[in-house]
């Protein structure tokens, strides 16, 4: 069954097209990245599936209910059960590691003793146990991005949406925080919808790759399939001029 389906969708901006005849398939546990330059319509796709905006044309499904089609959106985005860590993380800066992932499972109605046996849970995943009662300000980039996954995924959400979220961080903690994501799929089989500007970056994370370019899907499929479309084949050598005598 499919956890997320796109069905020929588009929107646009002041009359300038940003997503056009999208169509995405999305199966429980799979790892979708979307892939292509600022401005090609990736984030617009994410922001419709997660309910901050509705698609002009075409429907959206979560777990096979309709939650927005042609211009209307018909589910709140907090009763759509995403999981969403964004690019600038929306940590609250007045709050609590502990805070921070205990206000939507408050919002939820979890019994305080739930709610801390998921906090301290989900804290030792992204080894953030020892830092609970520190406030985000006290935190290194890394250890702010672990907390953004952590309340995303406190949740237990069956997909989760990332918006370029390691692009800030420098090149050995982007590699260490992908293994982490990657561990963290292993364990918790959420669907992923992962979003990135960096080829190398999709083909670790992804299971399957969708290339965008002005709003339109120009590719899309396995990782090795996409990464052998995507190879320049080496120039053949030229045959030295034989010279006449």
């Amino acid at each position: 069954m499919n956890v997320i389906e796109f069905i020929d969708v588009s929107k646009s901006y002041n009359g300038k097209p940003a997503v056009v005849d999208f169509s995405l398939e999305i199966s429980e546990g799979e790892r979708i990245v979307l892939l292509g330059p600022s401005g090609c319509g990736k984030t617009t796709v994410l922001r419709m599936l997660a309910g901050f905006i509705p698609p002009d044309r075409g429907k959206i499904t979560i777990d096979g209910v309709l939650v927005a089609s042609d211009g209307v959106n018909l589910m709140e985005p907090e009763k759509r059960g995403l999981g969403m860590v964004f690019q600038d993380l929306a940590l609250w800066p007045h709050m609590t590691v502990r805070e921070n992932l205990e206000f939507g499972l408050k919002a939820k109605g979890l019994p305080g003793s739930q709610r801390e046996e998921r906090i301290r849970a989900i804290a030792g995943l992204v080894q953030m146990t020892p830092y609970l009662d520190a406030k985000p300000s006290a935190l290194s980039g890394g250890q702010q991005q672990r907390v953004a996954l952590a309340r995303a995924l406190v949740l237990q959400p069956r997909s989760l949406l990332m918006d370029e979220p390691l692009s800030s961080l420098d090149h050995d903690l982007n590699l260490s925080l992908r293994a982490e994501i990657l561990t963290l799929h292993e364990k918790m089989r959420f669907a992923l919808l992962y979003i990135t500007h960096d080829r190398e970056e999709a083909f670790e994370i992804g299971t399957r790759i969708v290339i965008m370019k002005d709003g339109m899907v120009v590719l899309s499929g396995p990782v090795s399939e996409i990464k052998n479309s995507l190879m320049i084949p080496p120039r053949s050598r030229r045959k030295k001029p034989v010279r006449s005598r």
